[in-house]
């Protein structure tokens, strides 16, 4: 069994807005903690990913804030309390300062975050 504490997980990116630590928690998972102020918009990070979105799948929980997700077919706000899934083809926005839980699948995550940490430095 593998366990996790937002503190032990290690800072993935981070800027004064947002702040992503991720783990690998084996089984080819890994948990992400994200922190995003109000306003924060990821749509520019993933310009050059398939669709200019997030390709990867997502599973978790809402601590705190709003979160709008936009898709191809819209968009979805997800509220502190509320559990999702986030399909590939996706980016988030604060729509308040939010903290959230994800578990991913472990390569597919690695490359997203390769590619946001490019194209935030």
């Amino acid at each position: 069994m593998t366990a996790t504490t937002r503190d032990q997980a290690p800072v993935a990116f981070e800027t004064d807005e947002a702040q992503l630590r991720l783990k690998e928690l084996g089984g080819d998972f890994s948990v992400a903690f994200v922190r995003f102020a109000k306003g924060v918009d990821m749509t520019p990070a993933f310009k050059g990913l398939p669709d200019d979105l997030c390709p990867c799948p997502h599973w978790g929980y809402v601590l705190k804030g709003k979160i709008k997700l936009h898709t191809k077919d819209g968009a979805a706000v997800y509220s502190a309390g509320e559990a999702f899934y986030w399909a590939p083809g996706h980016a988030p926005e604060a729509v308040e300062d939010a903290e959230f839980i994800d578990f991913s699948p472990t390569a597919e995550m690695a490359k997203v975050v390769g590619h946001v940490v490019a194209a935030v430095s």
